[in-house]
């Protein structure tokens, strides 16, 4: 596991306006997960202490009907979505994907953020620290929503809710987490047989999965995408041309934009992930010149310190948004803020005392964590 951060921060979040890189190479993942081949087969007023937040006794809405601005505040209550309203939920959502591109064109000001992996209460510090999207915020969400936190069907039905309501704020883009393969394994699937009794839910939501572009492209020049680069892909046109309309392949280009990390190598390495590429700087390097971008801004990995640039250009960014990662990491976690002129904002923000509680109010082991 990666040490701790030689940074200090204090109880408040501490915002930093940088373009430098971090100092620490804290940057090693929790674990290395790998490629899972296999069968795929009303609006409450309650104060944020009184939010439920044990996941042994989730409170789950009743209605049978979907009203978007009633759910948004019910679900900031931890108050989970019905079978019926998630059905609904997922086809208006799906409704808004299949009208966008593979690389969806998005204009600043924009806050992207990294893995949230079902951590529901540090979603909404981001969110409160970030500003909220009914005020007019906007977001890229790059992908790993769900599994290892203990709330993913939260999680997801928060950001689909704000997905149907405010269609052109939120952008949501597919991570390798996005997949029926690894939901399967790491805590989604199992959540909603514990909360739900059975499998609709999920089936409802992997649908959508398929649906979520694959990458996202600020002003032209800051292309965010869940995991790295891939040796068949050149240019971003080349993109245009994946079929993103089903369950994320073992091996290939699709595979590898999911898959891929940055290393300090020159070219391509093999990765311990058994997936994706590892690319180096050459690789990003080139990409960049060949398609006029200034910075690729990527997630999937843990790093200590919230965020880290690679390579000595500082061309290639990793951002991180679920802190305290599966509630014993120990990690800070970061949000990039563009403003109209691509200034860069960073803003470090700690795990909340509510998302604390969620590990003291369990009852039993989650054998996926380890």
């Amino acid at each position: 596991m990666a040490t701790d951060s030689d940074t200090t921060i204090s109880e408040e979040t501490t915002t930093t306006v940088t373009t430098e890189p971090i100092a620490s190479d804290s940057d090693t993942t929790i674990e290395e997960e790998e490629v899972i081949i296999g069968d795929t087969s009303p609006v409450l007023d309650k104060s944020r202490e009184s939010i439920n937040t044990n996941v042994n006794n989730t409170t789950i809405s009743s209605n049978k009907q979907l009203d978007l601005d009633r759910s948004i505040l019910s679900i900031k209550q931890c108050i989970a979505l019905s079978e019926a309203e998630i059905k609904q939920l997922c086809q208006l959502v799906s409704d808004v994907l299949m009208e966008e591109a593979n690389v969806q064109p998005i204009l600043s000001p924009v806050t992207i953020c990294g893995d949230i992996h079902g951590q529901f209460f540090d979603i909404l510090e981001l969110l409160r620290i970030g500003g909220q999207v009914e005020e007019g915020q906007r977001y890229i969400f790059m992908g790993d929503f769900v599994d290892r936190g203990y709330h993913s069907v939260e999680t997801l039905s928060l950001l689909f809710l704000l997905k149907a309501r405010y269609t052109s704020s939120i952008t949501l883009l597919r991570g390798n987490h996005e997949s029926r393969q690894v939901t399967r394994v790491y805590g989604f699937y199992e959540e909603i047989l514990t909360k739900y009794g059975n499998a609709n839910v999920w089936r409802y939501c992997t649908d959508v999965f398929d649906l979520l572009p694959i990458g996202a492209l600020v002003n032209g020049t800051i292309f965010c995408v869940h995991g790295g680069l891939s040796p068949d892909i050149a240019t971003l046109d080349h993109l245009s041309m994946i079929d993103r309309k089903q369950e994320i392949p073992h091996a290939g280009a699709f595979a590898d934009l999911m898959w891929s990390d940055p290393e300090d190598i020159l070219t391509w390495g093999v990765s311990p992930r058994g997936a994706g590429w590892l690319f180096g700087k050459k690789v990003a390097r080139q990409f960049n010149q060949l398609n006029g971008l200034q910075l690729i801004c990527r997630a999937h990995q843990l790093v200590q310190d919230g965020y880290k640039y690679h390579f000595d250009k500082k061309n290639v960014i990793t951002v991180w948004s679920a802190p305290n990662y599966v509630y014993r990491c120990g990690n800070v976690a970061s949000i990039l803020s563009f403003d109209e002129n691509l200034n860069r904002d960073i803003k470090i923000f700690k795990d909340t005392e509510q998302s604390r509680q969620v590990v003291q109010n369990m009852k039993r082991p989650v054998p996926y964590f380890l």
